[in-house]
């Protein structure tokens, strides 16, 4: 989609997040949920589109669900960009910031370089990645993994949804050929660097005082799906000392999940999913699905930890004449941002602190291809992927003005227009 609108926008981030705010509300779990695809997911993409259309960029959705909204040099030529963005989808439940915040933020920065009288001499692009959280077909960041290769299209095409949907599927319900997913070179070749803005997932900004940080690192991380199988029976007629009841070992397991990551410093291990089979309050399941997170700085402790799940969990359901199965669904080893770039940011914005983050993000994929930075808005709950997750209007002004005033620096000399 290619929009040549060039009425004049300008915008407040917190206007522009209070004109979303009523999208894909959650009654159930509070907050938002807005997997990809889905009704709310769409109109915000939508929504977007026609902000970035009011703007004058030239917008267009690429082969991967992807969108682009490019702000061009007079040469019209797209080489070595600038880029900034974030993400539309959110976890189940998630909060109101967790990346519609990014976007909204860029927005406001091209609002601001547009109000100080300047031109890029680069071109400057506005990216939107598709299932960042991987809420629906459980790869994160599946949008920046196809684009950048990281992720096998065929596979991609065969994931599927809680409903057995596959990707492909709903894809192609949604306008995307999924034919042609995958590595795009040609995008990734016009791409010089990438800044992602994000509302901080932490205490870092509140323990510092301070609005807006540079990231610095993104701890390693993945998910595994773990499987119980034991025997479906009758809850009223089989014995207890007849049962070979996987949800049983799921609980157990799920304890010793807790007690292997307390033994390693600075690991994180998650079960944020479990699904008994067929799950009736009168039925003994016959299998147990969980998905496991599992997070730490370095990747040979995380794979340490991750098998020791893995005996444990084996030992576990043999005790309750179960068997289990386990397979990665999703890894990331740590990423360290550029290091050129986070300086050349640091200089920009001489007093935003420097922090890591535990939080996986698109920028931590393209960090292998091009260099990446990240900045991060304080949350002022330290809470995020929960109704709870919060940003002041005042802080998320000054995130915007802080990507405005390093975009500004990262385009180079910037001309007067007219």
């Amino acid at each position: 989609m290619t929009s040549s609108a060039t009425k004049p926008a300008t915008g407040t981030v917190t206007g522009l997040m209070r004109d979303i705010s009523g999208v894909g509300t959650d009654t159930r779990r509070g907050g938002y949920s807005r997997p990809v695809f889905s009704n709310a997911e769409t109109e915000l993409r939508s929504w977007f589109i026609e902000q970035a259309g009011r703007r004058g960029l030239d917008v267009m959705t690429d082969q991967n669900g992807i969108i682009w909204a490019w702000w061009d040099t007079t040469t019209g030529t797209r080489k070595d960009a600038v880029v900034t963005g974030s993400h539309l989808d959110s976890v189940p439940g998630g909060g109101e910031y967790d990346g519609p915040l990014g976007v909204a933020s860029a927005l406001v920065a091209v609002d601001i370089l547009k109000n100080r009288g300047v031109r890029p001499r680069k071109p400057l692009a506005i990216a939107i990645f598709p299932e960042e959280e991987g809420s629906r077909f459980g790869v994160a960041c599946l949008g920046s993994r196809l684009l950048t290769g990281a992720l096998d299209p065929n596979k991609a095409r065969k994931l599927k949804d809680a409903d057995g949907n596959t990707y492909a599927d709903v894809a192609a319900a949604n306008g995307q050929d999924p034919r042609f997913i995958g590595a795009d070179h040609k995008t990734l070749q016009q791409l010089g660097m990438f800044v992602e803005l994000h509302v901080e997932q932490g205490r870092g900004l509140i323990d510092l005082r301070q609005p807006v940080a540079i990231g610095s690192s993104i701890l390693g991380h993945g998910r595994w799906k773990l499987t119980v199988s034991g025997q479906g029976n009758h809850a009223g007629t089989t014995l207890m000392k007849d049962r070979k009841d996987p949800m049983i070992a799921a609980a157990k397991i799920m304890i010793g999940i807790r007690d292997t990551a307390r033994n390693y410093k600075d690991a994180r291990a998650t079960v944020g999913r479990l699904q008994p089979v067929p799950g009736g309050t009168n039925v003994i399941a016959s299998r147990v699905d969980m998905w496991i997170d599992v997070r730490h700085p370095r990747d040979e402790i995380t794979a340490a930890l991750v098998e020791s799940i893995h005996l444990n969990a084996q030992v576990i359901a043999a005790e309750e004449n179960c068997a289990v199965t386990f397979g990665v669904e999703s890894l990331s080893p740590t990423v360290h941002f550029d290091t050129g770039l986070r300086d050349r940011l640091r200089t920009l914005l001489p007093a935003a602190p420097v922090l890591a983050t535990g939080a996986g993000h698109d920028a931590g994929v393209l960090a292998g291809h091009i260099p990446t930075a990240m900045l991060f808005v304080r949350n002022p709950t330290g809470i995020s992927h929960s109704p709870e997750e919060l940003v002041d209007d005042a802080d998320a002004e000054a995130g915007a003005q802080a990507l405005a005033d390093i975009l500004a620096g990262l385009l180079g000399e910037a001309r007067k227009i007219g």
